[in-house]
């Protein structure tokens, strides 16, 4: 293996323990080890620290929970390096081992996809811009939200340039099928499952009758325009990314990257749904 680079939630107190021992397991097979210098500070691993991008590395591995994986998403940048989440939290959606099962899972990577041990769960992801400059990608979702408490905001949304309505909410959120388990889920958005292609424009708290999420097709375009003289922020999975004014506008699209979660035992995410609802068989 080109090597493995390691993202850790930095208040865990396993994360310390299970990143020593993804770093035994990568010296005993002769597989180069690292982790960004901020992460190895906060474990107080700095034998490990490097400025090495993970982008370079033949696998990602994720301590922690979703927030972690998340992180580790955007660090890659887009870069198509397959990412393997050691739950260290509660019940995690995108994470896929428990920490006793790190070593196993460890050795299932390196036998190689094409030996049938492990599959890529490949995940449609959003380009965002605001007023056509690039400002990032979310795997969850995009969120045009109130800039202020104790008052709504006015949103133009528009699809394919076209006009659809006026919200006054306290915010819009464009998610993915990933992020349909995630904020939209909380504003009573559908859930998708994750091997559709689609884009959800839900509205929070919508001040209006109409308060429907839209389901649409990956090949449309969303723009949400700020109207109005009350500001409004852009937030990419749950990071701030813009402050925004009256007249700005946010355009999500489908991305060309996707992220790329290492799966062992198929498909999981409906077992997953189960138990975090309390869903019983019958």
């Amino acid at each position: 293996m080109r090597g493995i680079a390691l993202v850790a939630h930095h208040e865990r107190e396993s994360a310390r323990e299970h990143a020593e021992r993804a770093a035994k397991w990568c010296t005993h097979h002769e597989v180069p080890f690292w982790m960004s210098p901020g992460d190895a500070a906060a474990l107080d691993l700095d034998l490990h620290a490097s400025v090495r991008p993970i982008a370079e590395a033949e696998l990602v591995l994720s301590l922690g929970g979703d927030g972690t994986m998340l992180r580790s998403v955007r660090l890659l940048e887009g870069a198509g390096v397959p990412l393997l989440g050691v739950n260290l939290g509660s019940l995690g959606y995108l994470t896929e081992v428990e920490p006793d099962r790190l070593d196993d899972a460890l050795d299932r990577v390196a036998l190689g996809m094409e030996a049938g041990q492990w599959t890529l769960d490949e995940r449609m992801m959003l380009d965002v811009a605001v007023n056509d400059q690039r400002v990032g990608r979310a795997l969850n979702e995009a969120v045009v939200e109130k800039a202020e408490s104790g008052h709504t905001v006015r949103l133009l949304a528009r699809i394919d340039g076209e006009p659809f309505t006026y919200y006054a909410a306290d915010g819009l959120i464009v998610a993915t099928p990933t992020g349909s388990t995630a904020y939209s889920l909380s504003a009573r958005g559908p859930i998708v499952s994750p091997r559709h292609r689609a884009m959800l424009l839900t509205p929070v708290s919508p001040h209006m009758l109409f308060d429907r999420s839209l389901v649409l097709d990956p090949s449309e375009v969303i723009e949400i325009e700020v109207t109005g003289h009350r500001l409004a922020e852009l937030n990419l999975d749950g990071q701030h990314a813009a402050s925004l004014d009256d007249g700005d506008v946010v355009r999500c699209s489908p991305s060309d990257a996707t992220a790329s979660f290492v799966r062992f035992d198929g498909e999981r995410y409906h077992q997953i749904l189960k138990v975090k609802f309390g869903l019983a068989d019958r």
